[in-house]
């Protein structure tokens, strides 16, 4: 008897992880439709489907330790897109800034390396 309820806890609690999951990837869903720019467009879905993604992975966890399996593959999973969502977020935010894709707010002039370099050097040319 004490198994089952175990087992039904956690069903429960992975339930809950997946309503959460679903308001995160809804959120995200609305963000990418809403706002206005590149950047921002950028910005809300990548936050929210990471947290999405994360608590759908961590809902199998838990329901595979209820059923006796160790959710290995569900935590390296995890692992990897933690790591690899801000990273690909960054790398297009930084090809973005590199074509001078227009945005709300003026991005400033040391942003992208190549016009850090350019800034610099018109500085030291002008004193």
């Amino acid at each position: 008897m004490m198994g089952m309820t175990l087992i039904s806890l956690g069903e429960w609690l992975a339930a809950g992880l997946l309503l959460v999951a679903a308001v995160f990837l809804l959120v995200g869903a609305i963000g990418l439709i809403r706002l206005p720019d590149f950047y921002m467009r950028l910005h809300g879905p990548t936050k929210a489907s990471t947290l999405g993604v994360g608590s759908i992975l961590l809902a199998s966890m838990i329901v595979s330790a209820t059923h006796g399996r160790a959710g290995f593959a569900e935590l390296l999973i995890t692992l990897f897109v933690f790591l690899t969502a801000p990273v690909s977020a960054n790398m297009m935010a930084q090809a973005a800034l590199h074509l001078r894709l227009p945005g709300r707010a003026m991005p400033p002039d040391d942003a992208v390396p190549e016009r850090r370099e350019a800034s610099e050097s018109n500085k030291s040319s002008e004193a």
